[in-house]
């Protein structure tokens, strides 16, 4: 039987840096779909507790140290970075998504502009404030976005569409670098 070796989703390729905003590969580290079972939430969130950590409410991110939850839709929350108690099967469906998906961070003074051209969103942060996160297409990709910071942002797509992601918004960055040195 073959070696397997394991690589991340965009292994092989080097941060971007553009007009000072900087494209990189993230680590998330384990990641655990929570999806209440219906009625179940107050449980779920007293289990969360002693992480420092609640369910969270739509289009939001909970974080304590290196662990957060990020709401990824509908009754659907990603425990990150942190292993989820035992005790929450039972009380909601949970499932393993740590090799599903890939983490792009985007941070720097481009990092808006350049995110809002594949996406239709306003993410100005007045808009999109930190601690911020949704659901949207990135052109033709689902993704969820976070903002992590005034000028930082942190980009989940499949896992196969890792690449194709990395593209769309290094491309992004270059035509915003171009334009600014053409004015």
């Amino acid at each position: 039987m073959p070696d397997l070796i394991a690589k991340s989703p965009l292994a092989g390729i080097a941060p971007l840096t553009r007009g000072g905003t900087t494209l990189a590969e993230g680590q998330a580290g384990a990641i655990t779909s929570i999806a209440p079972y219906p009625g179940r939430t107050p449980q779920v969130g007293a289990l969360l507790a002693p992480l420092g950590l609640s369910f969270p409410e739509p289009n939001r991110v909970v974080s304590q140290g290196a662990a957060r939850i990020l709401w990824a839709g509908r009754e659907m929350a990603f425990l990150i970075g942190a292993e989820a108690p035992a005790a929450l099967a039972d009380h909601a469906a949970m499932t393993d998504q740590s090799d599903g998906w890939a983490l792009l961070t985007l941070a720097g003074p481009m990092a808006e502009a350049a995110l809002m051209r594949p996406v239709p969103l306003d993410l100005r942060l007045s808009a999109f404030p930190v601690g911020r996160t949704t659901r949207a297409p990135l052109n033709h990709m689902q993704a969820i976005l976070t903002r992590t910071g005034a000028q930082e942002f942190e980009v989940m797509v499949f896992r196969s569409m890792a690449r194709t992601a990395w593209a769309e918004l290094a491309e992004a960055l270059e035509v915003l670098e171009a334009r600014a040195k053409a004015s």
